[in-house]
């Protein structure tokens, strides 16, 4: 028989496609950067996360989580379903405790990377994507094959699409699945246990549900997200890799995760083992550039990586 924890979450994620995400997919990804922070990658065999409230589209994730805070708080159908106003007041008491818990103790130390889908046969990149992370045409896209990456259930980190829908779409989602639990919850008994276990599991959905949320006018991007939460690294196996970077906006924590750290297998996990290709954009194409990154490779003892190097071929000129 299904405990009340496993009832919640039933509810609250059976609009969750898993065939959607890794390991049911195991895309392409590109991640394009500046040649500076690839030389960084490459040195420290290592992958920047960064806190997702430090990156351009943080709106995106503050107003998931704010709005699904409100909605919560207000949804008359969970009322009803409390029965009385001092049993809905134990409920928002709950609500209030884990999401001051999940700012306190986890937000600082939720991280993403972020990627965009990848054709098999593209050699030239997006120019929208160089235009807004690759140094405008004058960076690095390295594209790491998934199907490298070997499934872990018990991983901190989850690799997923990001859904990209209107504001009211989000906001229509978010009442939806506060319906759902107010039915569920009328059915059961308002003990002490089953109000906390609905405003925990109600955070937890929310939070994964806006962290993959993006609004429509950022489709083309095609993000898959890397996402590390900290309540999920019961090990504490990845403590020892958060850290900080100093650039122009300040004092920035970051998840730096060296790949042979990562408690996966006992497979050998390298850039070179994930890396399927690595293009120069239409800027930094030149006959010089390519040459220059094979040394770099070279130099950096990443002989694999030489003969994956490409040039885009875009005729863009900024």
């Amino acid at each position: 028989m299904e405990d009340i924890g496993q009832r919640i979450q039933k509810s609250l994620w059976k609009d969750h496609d898993d065939d959607a995400e890794f390991p049911s997919k195991t895309p392409l990804l590109a991640h394009y950067t500046s040649i500076e922070t690839f030389d960084r990658i490459i040195e420290g065999e290592e992958l920047w996360f960064a806190n997702p409230l430090n990156m351009n589209d943080s709106d995106e994730l503050l107003f998931g989580i704010e709005r699904g805070i409100s909605e919560f708080r207000k949804n008359k159908d969970l009322i009803k379903a409390c029965g009385s106003k001092e049993v809905f007041a134990s409920l928002l008491e709950k609500l209030d405790r884990h999401v001051n818990d999940f700012d306190k103790a986890h937000l600082l130390d939720t991280y993403i990377a972020c990627f965009s889908l990848h054709d098999k046969d593209d050699y030239d990149g997006s120019l929208s994507m160089w235009r807004g992370y690759g140094s405008n045409g004058g960076g690095i896209s390295f594209v790491i094959d998934t199907e490298k990456i070997e499934p872990n259930e018990d991983s901190p980190i989850i690799l997923a699409p990001v859904d990209y829908v209107t504001y009211e779409e989000r906001i229509d989602w978010i009442r939806a699945r506060i319906r759902d639990l107010a039915e569920l919850l009328d059915s059961l008994d308002k003990t002490e246990r089953v109000l906390d276990a609905v405003a925990w599991h109600w955070v937890e959905r929310l939070k994964v549900f806006s962290l993959y949320t993006k609004h429509k006018g950022f489709e083309e991007e095609k993000e898959w997200r890397f996402v590390y939460l900290k309540d999920r690294d019961t090990d504490e196996a990845y403590l020892p890799m958060f850290g900080y970077n100093i650039s122009d906006k300040g004092v920035e924590p970051k998840l730096k995760l060296k790949l042979k750290n990562i408690p996966v297998s006992n497979k050998p996990f390298t850039l070179e083992s994930i890396i399927d290709r690595i293009i120069l954009g239409p800027t930094a194409s030149s006959e010089l550039s390519m040459r220059s990154v094979v040394r770099m490779l070279s130099v950096k003892g990443k002989h694999a990586l030489k003969k994956r190097v490409r040039a885009s071929s875009i005729p863009y000129r900024p």
